[in-house]
């Protein structure tokens, strides 16, 4: 009876199984096939990708007046992608210590805010080669009170604070210079950081060339300025150059092999230096040849 019962219920699974079979063969086993989609058979079927981005102009922002989401990242992205077949693309806003574990966690499926490059990083995600290459300036306090040109001289001048911000790489610069963690504060974004240099919180806030032009740009008559001359710093003794991609997934090798195809054609092109000029980029801040595998260490 035992045996009976067991082959009954077997049976009975077989049955089953049947007709589930062919439920799926009837409605064309779409979430079967859905499952073993790749990120770039998804976005290209949807028609629209989900993009990280911090907030951080010109890199990638969301501009008020017009309602749309732009920089430098984003604008190439909409090139690239509606090359590769999606139209659209959908800004999550994500603060930029968050921007990794958010793409690790599938949250978005490209990183587009003009993050650089860094074997850190590398470890964790994969980059496109790089879009532009900048280096580093400080907001100081109109007429700039403690002469700060370098972060050389915020690590030998004993009451200087700094200003990064959370998760750049302002903080390891900071640290590779030696200057104390008690004079370094960590702030969550660019805005908290003018208001900090304009507070006497900090007395220099430390980002690219680019985002301390723009956020000068629009903070005229505000009690700040752009320290000048400045020197960026040097490290192992290398002045640094920070080189900006895109952060995608290392499983999605498809995605990345499709954009780094549409980037060696568009990067450094007429209709990209058009693009870019818009956000402050020059030919100056063209990558050249360098690439992502030789940034991370490859």
């Amino acid at each position: 009876m035992a045996v009976q019962r067991s082959a009954g219920g077997l049976f009975k699974r077989i049955g089953v199984t049947i007709t589930c079979s062919l439920f799926l063969v009837a409605t064309g086993c779409e979430r079967a096939g859905q499952q073993d989609e790749t990120t770039l058979q998804r976005i290209q079927r949807e028609g629209v990708v989900r993009i990280g981005y911090a907030n951080e102009a010109p890199y990638a922002y969301f501009d008020e007046k017009t309602g749309r989401l732009t920089g430098e990242a984003p604008e190439i992205a909409r090139v690239v992608l509606e090359q590769m077949g999606v139209e659209r693309i959908e800004g999550v806003l994500t603060e930029f210590s968050s921007l990794i574990p958010g793409l690790k966690a599938r949250r978005f499926d490209v990183i587009a805010a003009g993050m650089y490059v860094l074997p850190k990083r590398c470890r964790e995600i994969a980059f496109t080669n790089p879009t532009y290459k900048i280096g580093e300036a400080f907001l100081v306090k109109a007429a700039n009170p403690l002469d700060l040109h370098s972060y050389e001289d915020v690590a030998v001048h004993s009451k200087a604070r700094l200003g990064v911000v959370a998760g750049a790489v302002e903080l390891a610069y900071a640290r590779a210079i030696r200057i104390p963690e008690e004079r370094i504060a960590v702030l969550p974004d660019a805005p908290s950081a003018v208001a900090a240099v304009q507070a006497g919180r900090i007395d220099a806030y430390a980002g690219t060339a680019l985002t301390i032009q723009d956020m000068l740009n629009k903070a005229r008559d505000s009690g700040v300025e752009r320290a000048i001359p400045f020197t960026d710093p040097v490290i192992e003794g290398k002045a640094v150059i920070g080189y900006g991609a895109f952060g995608i997934r290392k499983e999605d090798k498809g995605l990345l092999s499709a954009f780094n195809s549409r980037l060696e054609e568009f990067i450094g092109s007429e209709p990209h230096r058009d693009l870019v000029s818009t956000f402050g980029f020059t030919e100056t801040e063209l990558p050249g040849e360098v690439t992502a595998r030789f940034l991370c260490g490859g």
